[in-house]
C-alpha cells in the first residue's frame, strides 16, 4: 500500500459547466488552448485544458441527462456527486480536486478503513483525440473520498490503466504563458475541521496552519483552505454567508510573464484585478472558480 506520508501529485480539477461551448469560449478568452470535446460512457462530457506540469482542468458538462440519471441510480459516484453539486450550487463551479494514484484499489481500501470513502470505485475507458488527428483509448480507475459535512466538494484518486503516448505539446503551449497549477484554494469558516480529510487525500500528514487557514502540500502543488479572513486578504473576496463545509474557490496558475498576461486579458476584454502580487479573474459563465495568475519565481 502506498505510504500515507508520501504526497501525491495533483492530477486535475473538476469544474462543472453548463455547456462546453461556453467553457471553450471563456477559456480561449483567458488565453488557454482547449482540447477537443470528449464524452464519458456514463453521460457526461469534457473539454480539458492541459498543462506542461502534467495537471489539467476538466470543464464538465452534461451530454445526456438520461444516461447521467441512469448512471447515478446504478451507483456511479462521479455522476452522482456531479448531479448533487449542480442541484445545490448550479451549473458553473468547482466541485473536486483529484490526485494521481499508482494503486487505486489500495487507495479505496485505505479510504474505507479511514471512514472517508466516497463510495464504490469506478473503472471506465474512453477514446481520446489528439491534435495530430490520432485517437487512442484511455482507461481509468477512480477511488473516491468524501466528508459528509462537505456536500459540495469531494476528491478522488485516479490510476491510469494505460497512458496514451501521443504528443500533447501543442495543447500546452498556451497563449497566456501558463505552465501549470501551483495552488488549489478551498474555503471553510474553520479550516482545521477538514484537516484530516485533506491530509489523507493528499497523503501528507504535515499541515501549515495560520490565522488565515491551513495548507497541505501535494507533490508539486499546494491545497489551501481559507477562512473568511483568508478569502478577503488573499483573494479580495468578501463572504457574508454562514454556510459550512468545503467549497472550491480558486485555482492559482504559474505564468511566465504577468505583464504580458495582463495585456492579453485587456485585449480580450477580460477584467482582472491585482491582489497580493497576483492577477485575479473573477468567475464568469464557463469559468466557475476564481483564476489567479502568479509569475514564476
Amino acid at each position: 500500500m502506498p505510504s500515507p506520508r508520501t504526497p501525491r501529485p495533483l492530477d486535475h480539477l473538476v469544474l462543472p459547466v453548463e455547456d462546453l461551448d461556453t467553457a471553450r469560449v471563456r477559456h480561449a478568452a483567458l488565453g488557454f488552448i482547449v482540447a477537443a470535446d470528449a464524452r464519458h460512457p456514463f453521460g457526461t462530457e469534457n473539454a480539458c485544458v492541459f498543462f506542461a506540469d502534467g495537471t489539467y482542468l476538466e470543464p464538465l458538462a452534461i451530454a445526456s441527462r438520461e444516461d447521467c440519471e441512469a448512471a447515478a441510480r446504478e451507483g456511479n459516484v462521479f455522476v452522482g456527486r456531479d448531479q448533487a453539486y449542480r442541484f445545490r450550487r448550479g451549473d458553473n463551479g468547482f466541485s473536486a480536486f483529484v490526485v494521481g494514484s499508482k494503486d487505486a484499489d489500495a487507495d479505496h481500501a485505505r479510504f474505507t478503513q479511514l471512514g472517508m470513502s466516497g463510495g464504490e470505485m469506478l473503472t471506465f475507458s474512453r477514446p481520446m483525440a489528439f491534435p495530430d488527428g490520432s485517437e487512442q483509448t484511455a482507461s481509468f480507475k477512480l477511488s473516491f473520498a468524501s466528508d459528509l459535512r462537505a456536500p459540495d466538494f469531494f476528491g478522488f484518486a485516479v490510476e491510469r490503466i494505460n497512458v496514451p503516448s501521443a504528443d500533447r505539446s501543442a495543447l500546452t503551449a498556451h497563449r497566456n504563458g501558463v505552465v501549470g497549477i501551483s495552488e488549489v484554494i478551498l474555503s471553510e469558516p474553520n479550516p482545521t475541521d477538514f484537516q484530516y480529510f485533506i491530509q489523507e487525500l493528499a497523503c501528507n500528514r504535515e499541515v501549515d496552519a495560520n490565522s488565515f487557514g491551513m495548507s497541505v502540500k501535494l507533490d508539486g502543488a499546494t491545497v489551501t483552505v481559507f477562512n473568511k479572513a483568508g478569502l478577503e486578504t488573499h483573494l479580495g473576496v468578501m463572504d457574508p454567508s454562514r454556510e459550512r463545509g468545503l467549497i472550491g474557490r480558486a485555482v492559482v496558475y504559474q505564468v511566465r510573464d504577468l505583464q504580458a498576461l495582463g495585456a492579453l486579458l485587456l485585449e480580450n476584454n477580460v477584467t482582472a484585478r491585482q491582489v497580493a502580487g497576483r492577477l485575479v479573474v473573477d468567475p464568469a459563465p464557463g469559468q466557475g472558480a476564481y483564476y489567479c495568475f502568479e509569475e514564476i519565481r
